[in-house]
């Protein structure tokens, strides 16, 4: 009976919450349908009677006395819903004013034949993401093919609009066949290399860390101190367990910056901060730490622990040279803190003792 019944309440959850989803899926459908048959009606009115843009801003206000508490069509939602709609009228724009008041039993018929021009982009991954997040990859990105992979990648990971505003951000579309310099192929088991790839970027964007510096224990504790952000960019399955990890051989203290633990690698994560640019030597200290680690803390159904050396800046024929005799599983991947000014503006913008002395 016990078994019996813990399957029955396995089962009903999960029918519970399949359904949920679903329900979240088409109510989310339903807004993007309307908010672009808004769009498109108020993007040809405003042509066709050469409005100007305070319309908006009355509209806006009328709709709220017509229907008190409305929610979503201020001014401002009201000029993204006409913005949304004149980008996508060729994607949406089969979809008539009467199919679109049928929608439940027309959407599914006619939005195969509207995507079709896009290649293998599916109609229920653009209605997989919110109006915000469409809005904001319109405002941020310009190409279509950009903009797919960020709706992709937002239904696939579950990004929410400030995770995808940071994947922006950190140009993860531009950087997606950028691959950490590792010794992977060599020191890890097939089954688990594309996971380890998956895992670890090639350039963190320290984004929370609003300081200039080269002490790399101002990093550390910057990251310590934001560590749910630095998880949830880190990528899937990062669990922290500590920095300044102690580790004791023969009477001497050693410490480990930063140790996490992944889940889908099932083995532990020792991070080591550099502020400076990867050194070869710096391969022989974390190659003892990972020693250490799967001698002293290696749990019996553990993997070989993995190491990462985050520097600011690194060069991957040194990193491939540094790593040829090393059989632990090691890669070297750089950061960039908020300070970090891109290199194109460092010359146009004044130095801080210039400013300084400007100022003065």
């Amino acid at each position: 009976m016990p078994d019996q019944y813990s399957k029955l309440l396995g089962d009903i959850s999960h029918q519970i919450l399949q359904s949920r989803y679903r329900a979240a899926k088409l109510v989310n459908r339903e807004l993007l349908l309307l908010y672009y048959a808004v769009g498109k009606r108020l993007s040809e009115k405003i042509a066709a009677e050469k409005w100007g843009a305070k319309v908006l801003e009355q509209l806006a206000d009328d709709l709220q006395k017509k229907l008190p508490g409305l929610r979503g069509f201020s001014h401002r939602n009201l000029k993204n819903m006409r913005q949304f709609a004149e980008e996508y009228v060729e994607l949406i724009g089969q979809l008539t004013t009467a199919q679109m008041e049928d929608a439940n039993n027309q959407i599914d018929r006619i939005m195969p034949l509207a995507m079709a021009q896009f290649g293998d982009f599916k109609s229920d991954v653009f209605f997989g993401v919110s109006f915000t997040h469409h809005i904001l990859l319109l405002n941020r990105c310009t190409a279509w093919n950009e903009r797919q992979f960020y709706i992709q990648e937002s239904v696939k990971n579950q990004w929410t609009v400030e995770m995808l505003d940071w994947q922006i951000k950190a140009k993860a579309y531009q950087k997606q066949d950028q691959k950490l310099s590792s010794n992977f192929a060599r020191t890890l088991p097939e089954t688990l290399r594309d996971t380890a790839l998956q895992a670890f970027k090639d350039e963190y964007l320290l984004d929370f860390i609003n300081v200039e510096t080269d002490d790399e224990r101002v990093v550390e504790k910057g990251i310590v101190q934001n560590i749910k952000d630095f998880i949830l960019k880190a990528g899937k399955g990062f669990a922290f367990i500590g920095n300044q990890h102690r580790l004791l051989v023969d009477d001497e203290e050693f410490f480990v910056d930063l140790l996490f633990y992944n889940r889908h690698l099932k083995c532990l994560i020792a991070i080591e901060l550099k502020k400076g640019k990867f050194r070869p030597a710096y391969a022989g200290q974390l190659n003892f730490y990972l020693n250490v680690l799967n001698d002293q803390e290696r749990l019996a159904d553990e993997n070989p622990a993995v190491g990462i050396m985050l520097c600011s800046a690194k060069n991957d024929k040194t990193v491939e040279y540094a790593f040829q005799a090393i059989h632990n599983p090691m890669g070297v991947a750089t950061y960039q803190l908020s300070s970090d000014l891109p290199a194109h503006l460092r010359d146009v913008l004044p130095d801080p003792e210039a400013l300084k002395k400007l100022l003065g």
